[in-house]
């Protein structure tokens, strides 16, 4: 299966321009100064260079954070990289594994999930709204590069389906009422990751997972500082993505 994400192609300009765009489909494509039709792009490797107007680009690949960040469609806080790769590496997820998700919203971390698990893992993946749900239906269709995105459009206090998962992220208001079917979704050890974004739904989370019989290995919160890129004024940004969400670990018992 050949990814869409290929017909993608990354603009890059001065002050920091960058823009996302689409080869697949002819269209005109605006620049600070003037416009490039899509055919005239197709033609420029990456990595190599346009002039519009006098003004010098270049031309890149898409690459995941590039899609998730400035073309994927959103109508949800989504998860961001800073916490992705974390939660990743945290819940054990590598190629071949079956991982359950519950509150897809737009789809960001499911499109990451899905290249990290590869063509033999899977992401079992529900979302209660449909308007959501349709959206990250989009969303997978614009990047995925496997077929290993099962989607429900339901919620998780329905029950889950799949047994003997390998990990099971949880991106919902209200975590700590859905542990019970949670744990039962997953393998004995399996891993379980929480993102809630207020410290009260962090109480309510520990207390339950207590009870339901899991071990409570880490909470933590991930804020990531950027530098501006000048030699000469190396400093920090002025502004920053602060406070996204706490998260929770834990680990099945019997």
């Amino acid at each position: 299966m050949t990814s869409p994400i290929t017909t993608k192609r990354v603009i890059i300009g001065p002050d920091n321009f960058k823009k996302v765009v689409d080869l697949s489909s002819p269209s005109k494509i605006g620049l600070p100064k003037g416009q490039i039709d899509t055919e005239f792009l197709s033609q420029i490797k990456p990595g190599n260079s346009f002039e519009v107007q006098g003004v010098k680009y270049y031309v890149l690949n898409c690459d995941t954070i590039d899609y998730i960040m400035h073309y994927l469609k959103r109508q949800t806080q989504i998860v961001y990289p800073k916490e992705a790769n974390y939660i990743a590496m945290r819940l054990d997820i590598f190629p071949g594994k079956r991982v359950g998700e519950a509150g897809t919203g737009s789809g960001a971390f499911t499109v990451y999930l899905s290249r990290i698990l590869g063509p033999y893992g899977r992401v079992y993946t529900y979302e209660q709204r449909e308007e959501f749900y349709k959206l990250a239906q989009k969303n997978l269709r614009e990047f995925s590069e496997f077929d290993n995105v099962i989607m429900y459009n339901k919620s998780i206090n329905e029950g889950i389906k799949e047994r003997d998962l390998d990990a099971f992220f949880l991106d919902v208001r209200k975590p700590w009422e859905v542990l019970e079917e949670v744990r039962k979704a997953l393998k004995p050890a399996g891993h379980l990751g929480i993102l809630v974004p207020t410290t009260n739904q962090v109480s309510e989370s520990l207390a339950a997972l207590e009870k339901v019989g899991f071990y409570i290995s880490e909470v933590s919160e991930i804020i990531l500082r950027k530098y501006k890129l000048n030699p000469q004024r190396l400093r920090p940004e002025d502004l920053m993505v602060g406070h996204t969400g706490y998260l929770i670990f834990a680990r099945k018992l019997k």
